[in-house]
């Protein structure tokens, strides 16, 4: 799950110190193994962790997929490259990758996209088989009902047709290590982790004579928070980005209200009316059709009425009329009684437990609900729960089918987030609208897809276009929202209208399949 919602956890953890084995440092070409490659490597993820040395290596392997009666070849390399200090050539960090590129095409032409979850933490196994790679996990979503293990099939809706794609792991999770004298938690926050991708991607591009082949990045949640200083600092580098893909954006931390407990929680309000609505709560309730207008009525509320009222109540503690509750009441479904003071400023928490008593609903998708009490709500969210076993064991056998293995256990979930310095400018928590900004002033071409899920409460697609209005004023910068939570792909109506809107945003970039 491209989590983050654990963000501000500041206990003092014991780390335990560990490294891994590894070869000699490579400075050249990587040497694919002419056969199925068993990596004698042992990878750690823990804070102190790093590698005394890397060695990059890949394997590689052919295949077929069909999208849209098509059949395209293409080949899967999966290993590691190392990820050297711009200025002194120092190895940094050994990045785990897996990449996909269509057979006989030009890499001076060939579009390249990047890949990566958030967390901080997080392992990018979600986008890998969840979204537009060459294989994905079908898991029914928002349905709980598929058996595990979920079915991992052909990916009839992956972006493969219309760009190169490279999945990459963050230090400190899957199977990415830090390289002595630096270790995981050296690369745990904001500038540090965004510096050290840039040097996987130059490297990448490097190793594999991909300079002028048009390059995007596709970050979510806190990928999103990552995009926006890594396309700043790619520019700087003197690499051109074409677009920049933002999946469920986190872009200010200070205005999430989930994160700053005292931050107006106005842009939670359009997914509370999209939940309600899907649950038949709302009053009148919109048919699925209509939900679209609706919540561009709710969010007209939300600017107009809501917002300042709750601007009010935190400044002075001006309690909401009962009209206003009323009304909020039959905008979202949440009783009246829940939107009195003091809880006018309703966070997602309250709402997630509260809507449908008895019931825990998701955070990340708000239609994944489960019965309090039952395995399922254990977990906290439903809709974090129900996939995270599935994801897990999927990528090893995945990855494993393609040739590699190893004896590391692969870590969708690494314990960045506890030691992570989210400190960025003069902000305790990020703020990066404004780095999104500089790339766009760097790069007048440059374009930005935001992608967005009516039904997350953890990044609400309301808040990020609060967010994104703060840019000037830009064409370039196009907003897509989808029937779906965080992970909008794993719906597979959405998955469809997602990339036929990629298709339509690399079309607008100059590079049409």
């Amino acid at each position: 799950m491209p989590l983050f919602r654990h963000c501000l956890i500041l206990a003092s953890l014991a780390w335990v110190a560990g490294c891994g084995g590894g070869g000699g440092d490579s400075g050249g070409t990587p040497t694919p193994p002419p056969s199925a490659f068993s990596d004698p490597v042992t990878y750690s993820t823990a804070a102190t962790s790093s590698l005394p040395s890397a060695e990059e290596l890949a394997f590689t392997s052919k295949h077929t997929l069909a999208i849209d009666g098509t059949t395209y070849a293409y080949t899967a390399t999966v290993g590691h490259l190392t990820a050297k200090d711009p200025g002194s050539g120092a190895a940094e960090a050994s990045f785990f990758y897996v990449a996909y590129t269509l057979d006989g095409a030009s890499a001076n032409s060939r579009p390249i996209t990047f890949f990566y979850n958030g967390g901080p933490g997080s392992a990018t196994a979600w986008l890998h088989l969840g979204s537009f790679g060459p294989k994905r996990l079908v898991t029914g979503n928002p349905s709980t009902a598929t058996p595990a293990p979920f079915p991992l099939v052909d990916n009839g809706h992956s972006l493969l047709d219309v760009s190169d794609l490279v999945f990459v792991d963050a230090v400190g999770a899957g199977w990415s290590e830090a390289i002595s004298p630096n270790v995981n938690s050296s690369f745990w926050g904001v500038d540090v982790d965004a510096a050290v991708f840039r040097d996987f991607v130059m490297r990448y591009v490097a190793v594999n004579a991909r300079q002028d082949s048009p390059k995007y990045l596709f970050g979510e949640s806190y990928g999103t928070t990552r995009s926006a200083v890594l396309a700043k600092a790619l520019e700087l580098a003197g690499v051109e980005l074409r677009g920049v893909v933002l999946q469920s954006s986190i872009l200010n931390y200070n205005s999430n209200c989930s994160v700053v407990l005292n931050a107006n929680c106005e842009g939670n309000l359009p997914s509370y009316a999209a939940t309600g609505a899907w649950y038949g709560l709302d009053s009148p309730n919109p048919a699925p059709a209509d939900v679209p207008a609706y919540l561009v009525n709710a969010r007209a509320f939300a600017a107009g009425v809501y917002g300042p009222a709750v601007a009010q109540f935190l400044s002075n503690h001006t309690p909401p009329s009962a009209q206003l509750t009323a009304s909020l009441a039959n905008l979202t479904g949440y009783a009246a009684a829940n939107w009195a003071a003091p809880n006018i400023n309703v966070h997602a928490g309250d709402f997630v437990r509260k809507l449908i008593p008895g019931t825990l609903l998701g955070s990340y998708d708000t239609r994944v609900s489960a019965a309090n009490g039952t395995p399922l709500a254990a977990g906290g969210d439903p809709s974090s729960t129900f996939y995270e076993g599935g994801f897990a064991s999927a990528i090893t056998s995945y990855v494993a089918s393609l040739g590699y293995t190893t004896p590391s256990k692969y870590i969708l979930l690494g314990n960045a987030i506890n030691g992570w310095n989210f400190r960025h400018g003069a902000n305790p928590v990020p703020d990066v609208v404004p780095d999104l900004a500089a790339a766009l002033t760097l790069n007048p071409d440059l374009r930005v897809l935001s992608l967005n899920g009516y039904h997350d409460v953890v990044t609400p697609f309301y808040q990020t276009e609060i967010d994104l209005a703060r840019l000037p004023a830009n064409p370039n910068v196009t907003t897509r929202f989808y029937f779906g939570g965080h992970m909008t792909y794993l719906d597979d109506a959405s998955q469809a209208q997602e990339k036929a809107d990629l298709e339509a945003f690399y079309a607008q970039s100059g590079n049409a399949p």
